[in-house]
């Protein structure tokens, strides 16, 4: 009985679905293929986050790097187990050629974003012109200010966290086509400039001093490079000055951190008796005018 099971269900098994010059499909082999992709997709992942970051921890990489090589490690391992199990299923050249063809008409007419996400997706990921950790500013997007922290970036899209803890889902070609400001690309140390104004009756000089002042009281302010105060410029109501510091703790909350020291600058002036003038005009009345109207 058992014999004639394993015969019932090898002769199943072997019976062919497609044939062709060089394709010959059975269904034990469509099963197999079948199999080995379904196989792989955990299976990358398992390499991806337990064995290849567990190794590249190790090299000292950041986590940028270790994320991107992770990521094309596991895509590697897809495409790897996509092809083992179109040759496994039996599938010929000729066949897959028409397929990829068919594919690829399919791309031009109604997939071209999701193709050109995905391109993008492997662009940011070897290129790597932004990476998991870094704070990104892409401007003024649907009338909001958009920026944030980037936790993920897969092959479709990457994943941005706000201030306000809000997920944001980004396409990737946004980052390829449009322009992009990364707090911390490089590193960490950003300078910020905060810009103030001053009545036209106050010491430049004395202005100067507060504003050093200020950024020496603030602990999260650099003392190297030193901050510097520059003399922006005359003004319609005011003269204009820029503070120059540096930063390597505030780069997730750059809104914050100016807030507080413009906070801190106002209330430095104020026990100054230094004035933050408002906007003045100056209105002349013509004695012609007057007449005419009389």
């Amino acid at each position: 009985m058992e014999r004639d099971f394993f015969s019932i269900a090898k002769a199943v098994l072997s019976q062919s679905i497609y044939t062709s010059a060089d394709t010959n499909i059975t269904i034990g082999s469509l099963l197999l293929g079948i199999m080995i992709l379904i196989i792989s997709i955990p299976l990358s992942s398992i390499i991806e986050k337990r064995i290849a970051r567990k190794f590249l921890g190790r090299t000292g990489l950041g986590k940028g790097g270790q994320y991107a090589i992770g990521k094309i490690l596991h895509y590697f391992i897809l495409v790897i187990a996509l092809f083992l199990s179109i040759e496994i299923a039996g599938i010929g050249l000729t066949s897959l050629t028409l397929f990829a063809g068919a594919v690829g008409v399919g791309l031009g007419f109604g997939l071209q974003n999701l193709f050109q996400n995905f391109i993008s997706g492997f662009l940011l990921l070897i290129e790597r012109p932004i990476k998991v950790g870094d704070y990104i500013d892409l401007g003024n997007v649907n009338g909001d200010e958009l920026a944030g922290k980037v936790v993920s970036i897969g092959v479709r899209s990457t994943t941005i966290v706000t201030n306000d803890n809000i997920s944001v889902i980004v396409p990737n070609s946004d980052f390829i086509t449009n322009q992009v400001t990364n707090w911390s690309h490089s590193e960490d140390t950003v300078r910020f400039r905060i810009t103030v104004g001053v009545s036209y009756n106050s010491d430049p000089e004395e202005v100067q001093a507060v504003l050093l002042e200020v950024a020496e009281e603030n602990p999260n302010i650099l003392k190297d490079p030193k901050p510097k105060v520059f003399f922006d410029g005359f003004g319609d109501s005011s003269l204009n000055f820029e503070l120059a510091i540096w930063n390597r703790t505030h780069t997730l909350r750059p809104r914050s951190f100016r807030s507080d020291v413009r906070y801190a600058i106002h209330k430095k002036l104020k026990e100054r008796g230094i004035e933050i003038p408002y906007p003045q005009r100056d209105i002349h009345i013509r004695s012609g005018f007057l007449n005419n109207n009389n």
